[in-house]
């Protein structure tokens, strides 16, 4: 796979009275089996924005058609929802 793959945020990971910020739900462009992204567990993402960059890491699969949950270490602002990731 190459090192240019792109996400997109699709929510943060929620619960029944709780929501994770730090936490997300990606999914990958190029991505469609769970077997794919297993490959992708322990690689960083990068959120981009106009004056710093927010670092991540995938750190399980979320069901079985190929999305990730990706780990922040600063909480994504709601602004992220549906813009997109970078691989790396």
């Amino acid at each position: 796979m190459s090192e240019s793959l792109q996400a997109v945020v699709i929510n943060y990971r929620v619960g029944p009275k709780s929501q994770a910020s730090k936490e997300c739900i990606l999914r990958f462009t190029r991505v469609s089996s769970v077997a794919e992204a297993c490959r992708l567990i322990g690689k960083r993402v990068v959120w981009k924005k106009n004056k710093g960059n927010i670092v991540g890491e995938i750190i399980a699969l979320h069901g079985k058609k190929g999305f990730v949950r990706a780990k922040f270490r600063k909480g994504l602002p709601g602004q992220a929802l549906g813009s997109s990731v970078e691989l790396g």
